[in-house]
This record gives C-alpha cells, sequence and structure tokens, in this order.
C-alpha cells in the first residue's frame, strides 16, 4: 500500500486505520505534544506522570541523573516511597476485587483458571508470608526457577510486598546456568516447581535446582527451596531443606503489610547475555521501573480497563516481567498467562485462546509468527479473532513479509502493529508505534516513546544526521532505566557508557529513514538474539571448548527463516580427530545440556583454522560473511595470519 500521511512518506505506509482513530486515546497531535514535553522539559513531565502510582510518601525529587563517566548514577522519584506490589493489587480492590486479574490458559487446553484482584492478594499474601517463613527478609535475594503458572506471579509479587529482590530464571536454562545465577546474586532461597509441563510433556525442575545446588555446595549455601506441586511427578527430596508450597501455604495466614519501599529500592534482578560470556545482573529499582512499565504498557498498546491483554512471553524474560506482571497489573489490567507453546496441540491454539477468552490486545514475537506462516492462512482462518484491536511484536526485529502476514491474515488488514523495540536494560518500549498516532512502515520500530532520546553514531562517536546508518544511542535517561549491572558497577559503566562517553550504548545498529523512523539492523557487538532470546557468543563458545575432543571454537549468528537470528559454530577438532555427523550431534547435545536448549546450534562446521589476524585475533566478521553466505563480501583480508584458511571455510561451507 502506498502513500503518505501527516508527512510521512515512503514506498510503502498503512496509515492508521479508521476505527482506531475514532476511539484511540492518543492521536499523532497528542504523541507529539507529549514528546516534545518530555524531552524539553523531562522533569516537569515525569514529575506528573509519576503520580500514576500510589505513593506512601510523595517524591519531591523527580531526576538524579549523570551519564558521566566519572559520576555516572541514575535516580528517578529518589525521596519517593511506595510499594510496588500494593500499587499492583491492593490500591485495586475497592474497585475492582472481583475483576478478573489474571486469566491463566494451561498447556492443556481444558483447564483455565480466572484469578480476580481479590484471589490474587490472597494467595500474594500467603506467598509472601511463606517466604518470612523460610527466613527471606527485606533485601534478600530470591531465585525464581519456574514455568509459566499462577505461582510464578504470586513469588513475584509477593518479593516485592516483603521488599526482597527476585531474580527469575527462565524455565528452560541448565543446572549450570542457573547455578551461576544463583551464586551470582547471594540468593538462599530458590522457588521452583516439581515439573513444568510445555506441549504436553513434563520438563524437570525441582532436579535441575537440585543439581545447580549441588555445583555450588562449598562455596554457597541455598538454605530452603520451596517446591510448587504442578505435576505431581516424582523429584528428589531433602527434608532439612526443602518445603511444599501447597503445604506451607495452609500454615501461614492470607494477610501479609506491604513493605515501604524507597524508589530506588532494588525490584529485581534479571540475567541477560554479555559478549563477554558471564551474564550480566540488568538490576532494576522499583519507583521509575514501575511508572515506565505501566505508562508504556497504557500507552504502547493503547489499553482501557476491562480488556482481556495477551503478551505470549515468559516470565523468565523482561518481557514477561513488565508487560504480563508488573505494566498490567500496575493499570488494573486483566493479563494472561499461557503455560504452553505456540504449536500445541495443534497450529490453530493461539486463535483458539484470543477467541476463547475474547482477547483485545496480542503480544508475541516474529519467530512464533514466522513458525506459524509456514502453515498457511487456514489454522488462523478457522478462528474468529474478531475481539482484537491490537497486534504487538516483541524481541527483534520484524521482517516485512512477517509483519506483512501478521497485519493481512491475523490482522484482517484492520489492525495496527507495534512493532518495540526495548531490551532488558531499558525496562520498558523504547521505540514503537502507537495506535491512532503512528502511520506503520513494515519492519520499522518508528518512533521513540515519551522521554526516548535516540541517536546515531559513527564509530568515532560523531552524529549521524538526519537519514543514515549508525550505532543506536540513548542520550539522556528514563525512568526504567537499569540502574546497574548487580554487585559490578564498572562493568555497567564499561558496557554501556565507555564506548560513546555521555551515552548509553544500546549495543544495537539502525538506520533512520527521511521520516524519522528507526529500522533496528541488529547487534553490532557478539550477542546472538535468538528467537528473541538474547546470549552472548562466548557463552556457546567456552561450552564447545569444554569438549574434550574440541581445540577451538567461534560463534557467529545467521539469518534464519523462523529464529530471526540462527547459532553457526565453527569447531576445530584436536589433532587426529575427524569430524563425523556424530561427533557434530553430540556437540550439539553439549552446548544444549551446558546452557539449555535456547542455545541448540543450527549449523556446525568443522574447521581446520579460524581466520585470524597476525596478533591472533579472529575475524569474526568473516566467519558472519561465510555463515550468511555472503562470500563475494568478504573485504579486505590482507592482515590475516593465514589467508588460505578463508577458502578452506568457503570450501566447507554448511548449505
Amino acid at each position: 500500500m502506498g502513500g503518505s500521511e501527516k508527512g510521512v512518506s515512503t514506498a510503502e505506509v498503512f496509515p492508521v486505520p479508521q476505527h482506531i482513530l475514532d476511539s484511540t486515546g492518543c492521536t499523532e497531535d497528542r504523541y507529539r505534544t507529549l514528546y516534545e514535553q518530555s524531552v524539553t522539559n523531562s522533569e516537569g513531565f515525569w514529575d506528573e506522570h509519576g503520580k500514576r502510582l500510589d505513593w506512601l510518601e510523595p517524591y519531591t525529587r523527580v531526576r538524579d541523573v549523570s551519564f558521566q563517566e566519572d559520576d555516572l548514577h541514575i535516580g528517578w522519584f529518589t525521596d519517593g516511597v511506595l510499594n510496588v506490589c500494593a500499587n499492583c493489587i491492593d490500591r485495586h480492590l475497592p474497585a475492582r476485587a472481583d475483576d478478573t486479574a489474571i486469566i491463566w490458559e494451561s498447556d492443556d487446553p481444558s483447564v483455565d483458571l480466572h484469578i480476580t484482584y481479590r484471589e490474587l492478594h490472597v494467595e500474594v499474601c500467603r506467598f509472601a508470608n511463606a517466604l518470612k517463613a523460610c527466613g527471606v527478609k527485606r533485601g534478600d535475594r530470591v531465585v525464581l526457577y519456574l514455568p509459566m503458572i499462577p505461582e510464578a506471579a504470586y513469588a513475584m509479587l509477593a518479593c516485592a510486598r516483603i521488599g526482597a529482590v527476585h531474580s527469575v530464571v527462565f524455565g528452560g536454562f541448565s543446572a549450570e546456568a542457573l547455578a551461576s545465577r544463583i551464586v551470582d546474586c547471594g540468593a538462599h532461597v530458590v522457588v521452583t516447581a516439581d515439573e513444568g509441563v510445555r506441549g504436553g510433556k513434563h520438563v524437570p525442575m525441582k532436579s535441575t535446582v537440585d543439581a545447580a545446588i549441588a555445583q555450588v555446595a562449598g562455596d554457597h549455601e541455598v538454605r530452603h527451596v520451596l517446591t510448587v506441586r504442578r505435576t505431581g511427578g516424582a523429584v528428589p527430596w531433602d527434608d532439612a531443606r526443602d518445603r511444599w508450597w501447597h503445604e506451607l501455604r495452609e500454615e501461614v495466614n492470607d494477610s501479609c503489610a506491604a513493605e515501604p519501599m524507597s524508589a530506588e529500592d532494588p525490584l529485581f534482578i534479571l540475567y541477560t547475555s554479555g559478549s563477554t560470556g558471564k551474564p550480566k545482573g540488568v538490576l532494576h529499582t522499583s519507583g521509575g521501573y514501575l511508572v515506565y512499565a505501566s505508562m508504556t504498557h497504557e500507552f504502547v498498546f493503547d489499553y482501557r480497563p476491562g480488556q482481556v491483554y495477551w503478551c505470549s512471553a515468559d516470565v523468565g524474560w523482561i518481557t514477561g516481567h513488565s508487560y504480563i506482571v508488573y505494566g498490567p497489573l500496575a493499570n488494573g489490567a486483566t493479563t494472561l498467562m499461557y503455560e504452553g507453546v505456540p504449536g500445541y496441540p495443534s497450529n490453530k491454539r493461539l486463535w483458539e485462546v484470543i477467541d476463547k477468552h475474547q482477547v483485545e490486545i496480542f503480544y508475541t514475537a516474529p519467530t512464533v509468527i514466522r513458525s506459524l506462516m509456514r502453515d498457511g492462512e487456514a489454522p488462523v482462518k478457522a478462528s474468529s479473532r474478531s475481539s482484537l484491536r491490537v497486534l504487538g511484536t516483541v524481541g527483534e526485529p520484524i521482517n516485512p513479509e512477517a509483519w506483512r502476514w501478521y497485519h493481512s491474515v491475523v490482522g484482517d488488514g484492520t489492525r495496527p502493529i507495534v512493532d518495540t523495540w526495548w531490551q532488558t536494560e531499558t525496562g520498558g518500549v523504547a521505540i514503537t508505534p502507537l495506535p491512532g498516532a503512528t502511520p506503520l512502515k513494515p519492519g520499522s520500530a518508528t518512533r521513540p516513546f515519551f522521554g526516548i532520546q535516540p541517536a546515531l553514531v559513527d564509530g568515532d562517536g560523531k552524529p549521524v544526521d538526519g537519514e543514515g546508518e549508525g550505532n543506536l544511542v540513548l542520550v539522556d535517561s528514563w525512568p526504567g532505566q537499569m540502574r546497574t549491572v548487580y554487585g559490578d558497577h564498572q562493568r555497567f559503566i564499561d558496557t554501556y557508557f565507555k564506548t560513546f562517553p555521555g551515552m548509553y550504548f544500546t549495543g544495537d545498529g539502525a538506520r533512520r529513514d527521511g521520516d524519522g523512523y528507526y529500522w533496528i539492523t541488529g547487534r553490532v557487538d557478539d550477542v546472538l538474539n535468538v528467537s528473541g532470546h538474547r546470549m552472548g557468543t562466548a557463552e556457546i563458545e567456552s561450552a564447545l571448548v569444554l569438549q574434550d575432543s574440541v581445540s577451538e571454537a567461534a560463534v557467529v549468528g545467521y539469518p534464519h527463516e523462523i529464529k530471526g537470528q540462527g547459532i553457526y559454530a565453527y569447531v576445530t577438532l584436536n589433532a587426529g580427530l575427524e569430524g563425523t555427523d556424530e561427533l557434530r550431534a553430540a556437540l550439539v547435545k553439549a552446548v544444549r545440556a551446558e546452557i539449555g536448549p535456547i542455545a541448540t546450534i543450527d549449523k556446525l562446521q568443522f574447521a581446520g583454522g579460524l581466520p585470524k589476524t597476525r596478533s591472533g585475533k579472529i575475524m569474526r566478521r568473516i566467519l558472519r560473511k561465510i555463515a550468511e553466505n555472503e562470500v563475494s563480501q568478504l573485504g579486505d583480508t590482507s592482515t590475516l595470519a593465514e589467508p588460505a584458511v578463508v577458502d578452506r571455510l568457503v570450501e566447507e561451507r554448511i548449505r
């Protein structure tokens, strides 16, 4: 569809649908006015919008921010006092105690739960008291390793209620990955389930926790494991350490006062991969994060009271934190939690869930969309989807072909798509269309959200003005910004502020078109984005080199039809060993065991050598080009110690 609207011109633009224009909460004119206020008078803007929360002690100082390396600190609403859990539950009880807070859709299509705000309050208070019975106090860290069940939300909110700091670990991670996170955050209590259920299969969880604890024994003590009974499957048990949630629940009462917390007190730590291999503990605090999560949830999805909202992510990722739990519940929304996988028990499941619960807003990942595209339109068209108002995407840039399919097939060509760009570190959506305010371009994240000031710079930090491409940076703070890397503030400075002094470096590249729309081009460092999950190449390389047969390994990403980015590994074996299909399969399996299924290698190429400079540095750009089959664009190879290595790699490339 060609055309233009309000100064937006491109070969393909999708104007705002009329029914959205007629009913939206944010027009284009209002967006422009609010955005201008947010960047020219940041303090006044956030002073006003911070009042969307209930404060036990109102703030008088809105922001205290410095992006300078020698005095880097970030604070919002710094003298305010509140409780995040009370803002998500208690303040809604007078008006909507019997409204549904959480719809839980089981892996089994015949099972679902509707949990009211009154019921949520009871369950969270009991969970909070159970944590107290396990010795958890204000400021303690608690690791949550749970499937997508209501107790995951109860546990997160219970930690917030008593002032404990939760660290949710994705339920697909291995014991090794879980152990490193337990130790890094210093958690003495872990909450888990006997098993999870996904796609009709049982997933071990308690046994994985036990294996993780065994790995750190002697260096770190886990005093209690609180276990939710999900399947009733047999699990290992230590009477001195382990407690059943359902038993402890009956021993505690359903009243628990909400702890007054400073706006800058930690709320949670969430680990995200870095290019150095060791995951970073991204720390978010209470006041600014919740202001930003709730505000973005309302504006980005044009949320109105009473609507059913579904984010299909897992709470193990930041998307689940901000847009399944904290943002929606702070707004008094009905949020849907889905335990299963998109294609189980059939490829109609997502659309059946939408019809069953009359979902009005649906937020999912491009990798889900691409996987369902393979089955054509028939499974989608078998459903009504008449309740849908807004569609969203998250986790990675969506390719235009998938965007068009999502818009025309799922959205019947009438629902706007909010293609959101943000990170674990940003706490909430940072660049996005707004329904009713933004003409859409397939594949573009479009314009910045309020308070977000993006810029493009070249490799030397010089601004790229107007239309152009460069490194994406943010030049000022916003309330949802991470505050530090837990236990390592210098790493926070080095990772995000040292590359381009005075600016937050996102690690992503982007281009800006003539209309000021941003198009995210992907990571510029050695971090992969596989199905929306970020992981460092160094983590995968380390897992490969751990194997006795492997001398050296290098991992890069390459375009993948379903995942967005696939994992391509180059492996050099020890002398005398032959690269066989059996060994290839064993190495792939070993990496899955070490990191988890999300680190499944898609292509593993045995390599007699890797392209290195004379100083020994691997030239990853060459490996990326070979993996992407762009061998005619390898560029200058004159600095390589052995240029012939490249010819052999090209010849042996896996198709």
